[in-house]
């Protein structure tokens, strides 16, 4: 049973981060990336078990994943995952695209060595983390570049406005595609998006990124593009 398997992905929690942020990152990653399916009810006491700490971080990782979305709390019997349709995932995409696709014209060929550097090293973190199967490592380093380059924008609305639809987004088949080695190619992506920009080739980065993100509704959540 799942159940029986969530101290698999409790991975050793670090001192960087509290614990509840470290909790929250992790099974959200889990959420998202569909290795705890819509419907699968959660418990305080169980998780608290599995990850070695008390139940204060594990309740109150909980209850901010209830306020973000991913979960639906249940009296007396812990918390379930929710489940975002097929539409929703659609509007999801298409706002994004909206709001991500057409500042890559602007942004194109102004990018200084730094931020360029910076943008490469999460590109191979991306591809790496995807190889492995570790998707809270994909999912922080494939947030922090998608931010870092409308970051190049500079418009803090548009960052917080976008970075609040990521945090709505599920990715069910993410653990399916890394099985089949389908993750790799979409994630290479990033390093190819990084290359137009550099390029100076606006147009090319503009098409790129509306292609990236409908893998949001596609492969990454399990359905077919074509």
């Amino acid at each position: 049973m799942l159940q029986d398997a969530l101290s698999d992905f409790a991975a050793p929690l670090a001192p960087t981060e509290s614990l509840r942020e470290q909790i929250e990152n992790q099974l959200s990653a889990r959420i998202v990336a569909g290795e705890i399916p819509p419907g699968h009810v959660l418990t305080v006491p169980r998780l608290a078990t599995d990850f070695g700490v008390s139940a204060t971080p594990v309740r109150e990782a909980m209850l901010n994943l209830t306020r973000r979305g991913f979960l639906n709390p249940i009296r007396n019997r812990g918390f379930a995952v929710t489940e975002v349709s097929q539409d929703e995932l659609n509007e999801l995409c298409e706002v994004r695209m909206l709001l991500e696709a057409p500042p890559m014209r602007r942004i194109a060929g102004t990018l200084d060595d730094g931020v360029v550097a910076e943008l490469r090293a999460l590109a191979d973190r991306i591809v790496e983390a995807g190889r492995a199967g570790l998707f809270a490592e994909f999912l922080a380093a494939d947030t922090a570049f998608h931010l870092r380059v409308l970051a190049q924008a500079g418009n803090r609305t548009l960052l917080d406005v976008v970075r609040e639809l990521r945090q709505q987004t599920r990715l069910v088949g993410l653990a399916h595609l890394v099985e089949t080695d389908a993750l790799v190619p979409t994630a290479l992506e990033h390093a190819q998006l990084v290359d137009l920009l550099v390029a100076g080739d606006g147009e090319g980065a503009e098409a790129l990124m509306r292609r990236h993100i409908g893998h949001v509704g596609g492969v990454w959540s399990g359905r077919d593009e074509r």
